[in-house]
């Protein structure tokens, strides 16, 4: 039986800089208009990074219009953690800031912890390298859990 798709998902990270957005952008790819998806960070204070927008044009997805989001941001756009049928916390920081915010309102939230691939590598291969494997990580992620990519 195939998992059911939520209608709505909220991916979060640190800044919405890397692994939230590669997320928001492969859920798009994987499974079409079904799911209304976001992303969001913890802090809104960085651009999206290059090497991001280079490992997910290898697969065809493109996020050169990405604008980095913190949860207020998220909030001035109408969309409200609760409004979300699932949250994914990437990393530990905006699992614990979820938990915070949705004391008062059930939030279903997932954390599947993802590499911060920012800093790692001595070189551009060896980064791309670092950023290709985030990019995996989150594709199998992604794939147990809500099956396999619609063509």
């Amino acid at each position: 039986m195939m998992p059911s798709l939520p209608h709505s998902v909220l991916f979060c990270c640190d800044h919405n800089a890397t692994r939230s957005p590669m997320a928001e952008g492969m859920m798009k790819k994987y499974y079409g208009r079904e799911v209304y998806v976001q992303s969001a960070g913890v802090k809104s204070d960085l651009e999206i990074d290059g090497f991001t927008i280079a490992v997910c044009n290898e697969i065809g997805v493109d996020l050169t219009r990405h604008r980095s989001r913190d949860f207020n941001e998220l909030s001035d756009f109408g969309d409200s953690i609760e409004s979300f049928d699932l949250v994914i916390a990437l990393t530990p920081a905006s699992r614990a800031l979820v938990e915070e915010m949705s004391r008062l309102h059930h939030v279903p939230l997932e954390f599947w912890p993802i590499t911060d691939p920012t800093g790692a590598g001595e070189n551009r291969e060896a980064r791309l390298a670092a950023y290709r494997s985030t990019r995996e990580q989150i594709s199998r992620n992604m794939i147990a859990r809500f099956g396999p990519p619609k063509e």
